[in-house]
């Protein structure tokens, strides 16, 4: 074989390996590549010491009870897919309704604004996003609205990730973001305008908890805006393949336990929030919110060869292969859990991922610091006008 055909051989897998790992292996407006995935702030070589430790505590249901345990574990999972998250799906960890029109990154986007629409804040409002991961809704959210939002999430890489990600923004003055436990924030009682959570709260083991905490940073009189993920009213707990789903994507996401729709406003409620309104943005005329997983086997072995290459050469931890693939397995239960059809005939959506979000009103007079007839003469602001007119 002569020199010519040799440059040429090189330079062509020079130039395929280039395109396979940087073109293919870049993420869509994500801000990392699959050479820089990562186990967080876990050390390369015990990745999957971790992983194997995570994958465990679910074979242990006592463990998940002990609500003590679930931050640790919270934190040990967004170590493990945090870089693997902003790598195939963006900066947004979350999902958002399909709407008829737009792009994922124009739905996720509008998603993102609904949120602070409908806490109707000025420019320069003091905003909290509870559970803000790498940022990518604050920033939105920021930008939007001309708000000052302070994001705490439990996992100090995400903390590192989103100051990157707000600095190379020009957002890092509007947007602060705080490493810490959302059940014990470090924040002065009364202290914010508003709030919001986008698919955050899950994680709490008793969501009574995390509202208790927003609602006592909250000012009187303020609003928060909450997206949850729950179970519809045609999840069966007799339904073996019901519970299967629903055991699927509480291991693969982190979750001590997905709760039902029914439970959401009366947790609130408990903690002394008023229910301005509830809607499932999971129901037509929005096309499925699952749609954007369906990304087909090819895309998915595509992505799997080339994370098993850059562990196997040592570029990424050999942890990250197994992370990858309980990924695409908990993406195979959330569309299961949308689709598949339930004891009822021909009805679908058993287990919604998302169903939409709930609105809480934080009475003028708390209800903790004032007699009733005192709580009952308060006035309130008027309740703020729908913004969620690309769902109807």
């Amino acid at each position: 074989m002569d020199f010519l055909t040799l440059f040429c051989t090189a330079s062509l897998l020079v130039g395929g390996l280039y395109w396979f790992v940087c073109i293919l292996g870049s993420a869509e407006q994500k801000g990392k590549r699959a050479v820089q995935l990562s186990g967080g702030s876990i050390a390369k070589e015990k990745v999957q010491d971790n992983y194997d430790q995570y994958w465990s505590f679910f074979r242990r249901p006592k463990e998940i009870e002990k609500a003590e345990n679930v931050p640790a574990f919270v934190d040990t999972f967004y170590n493990l897919v945090t870089d693997i998250y902003e790598w195939g799906w963006g900066q947004s960890f979350h999902f958002s309704p399909s709407i008829p029109g737009k792009s994922h990154r124009e739905a996720t986007r509008i998603h993102e604004e609904m949120a602070v629409d409908l806490l109707d804040l000025k420019p320069g409002a003091r905003i909290l996003d509870a559970g803000c991961g790498v940022g990518g809704p604050m920033r939105a959210i920021a930008a939007h609205s001309g708000a000052n939002v302070v994001g705490i999430t439990i996992n100090e890489y995400q903390v590192n990730r989103a100051r990157t990600h707000n600095k190379k923004a020009g957002l890092d003055k509007q947007c602060e973001v705080v490493c810490g436990n959302f059940l014990q924030m470090p924040f002065d009682d009364n202290s914010f305008d508003g709030a919001y959570s986008i698919e955050a709260t899950c994680h709490a083991p008793k969501l009574e908890e995390v509202y208790s905490e927003i609602y006592r940073v909250l000012k009187p009189g303020s609003l928060y805006v909450s997206y949850e993920w729950v179970t519809t009213e045609l999840y069966r707990g007799d339904d073996q393949e019901h519970v299967e789903v629903i055991q699927g994507i509480e291991r693969g996401d982190a979750l001590p336990g997905l709760r039902s729709y029914k439970d959401i406003a009366e947790v609130a409620k408990k903690v002394g929030f008023e229910v301005i309104k509830e809607k499932d943005l999971a129901k037509p005329p929005a096309n499925p919110w699952w749609s954007r997983l369906k990304m087909g086997r090819i895309a998915y072995w595509r992505n799997h060869i080339l994370v098993t290459i850059l562990a196997w050469v040592g570029i990424a931890p050999k942890g990250v292969v197994d992370v990858h693939e309980m990924l695409f397995v908990t993406a195979d239960y959330l569309t299961r859990g949308d689709i598949c059809t339930a004891t009822e005939p021909n009805t679908k959506k058993f287990a919604c991922h998302e169903s939409g979000f709930c609105v809480y009103h934080v009475p003028a007079c708390p209800k903790n610091q004032f007699s009733s007839s005192e709580s009952e003469s308060c006035t309130y602001p008027s309740r703020p006008g729908s913004r969620d007119e690309s769902y109807d």
